[in-house]
């Protein structure tokens, strides 16, 4: 499993965290989860 360290934006954080809350409930690893989800649908449409 790889690690990545990004700087974002603080707006673009606070509305990633809230989407992943609505999203997937608060529960632990949920915002890595939103992460991933992102990262998967960018990398998607870019191929």
């Amino acid at each position: 499993m790889g690690r990545i360290t990004a700087v974002i934006p603080d707006e673009l954080e606070k509305r990633l965290r809230l989407k992943a809350l609505e999203t997937y409930g608060g529960k632990k690893g949920d915002l890595s989860r939103a992460v991933e989800e992102a990262l998967k649908t960018w990398v998607a449409t870019e191929e």
